[in-house]
């Protein structure tokens, strides 16, 4: 029974062992140990910077949208009542 034990803790150990370094070795592998190690790559960080400060503007420019659409609904509210009055004047006869 001993050495039923011993081969198979060998075994485990041996397969174990050699999935686990081939892990280690994939890029899989890699990724996963300098997330756990909190590096990042220095194109990874850059690039994410690029775009976090793409989508910062743009957050920004969005931000005046409500004012734009404000002051346009204004201005459609006015030339509306312009044309309205126009075509008053129109169905109305001349004054004398």
């Amino acid at each position: 029974m001993g050495d039923n034990v011993v081969g198979l803790v060998a075994v485990i150990l041996l397969f174990g062992g050699g999935t686990v370094s081939l892990l280690a070795l994939s890029p899989i592998g890699k990724a996963f140990a300098a997330r756990i190690g909190g590096k990042k790559g220095a194109a990874d960080d850059e690039e994410t910077m690029a775009e976090l400060a793409e989508l910062r503007h743009e957050v920004e420019e969005m931000r005046h949208l409500p004012e734009q659409l404000s002051e346009l609904g204004e201005r459609v509210d006015f030339l509306e009542r312009l044309v309205a009055k126009q075509r008053e004047a129109e169905r109305l006869p001349p004054v004398r």
